[in-house]
């Protein structure tokens, strides 16, 4: 089975790649700087669940090219 992220997660992160397009790269540890550099996340937790699925996003994002 897979992962089950919030709606919260989902959108924070699709804002995120749309308002910043060509920033977030299919690298996880990059994603991270750059989400807490480009958002308001107050955790840890929450900042590495949102750039886990910015990452998954780029990656299906290639793929499809």
């Amino acid at each position: 089975m897979g992962n089950i992220r919030t709606s919260f997660v989902k959108r924070l992160a699709k804002e995120l790649v749309e308002s910043h397009p060509g920033i977030f790269t299919n690298n996880f540890d990059e994603n991270k700087k750059l989400v807490m550099e480009y958002s308001t996340v107050s955790t840890k937790h929450l900042r590495n669940k949102i750039a886990g699925y910015v990452t998954r996003l780029i990656r299906l994002e290639r793929t499809h090219e």
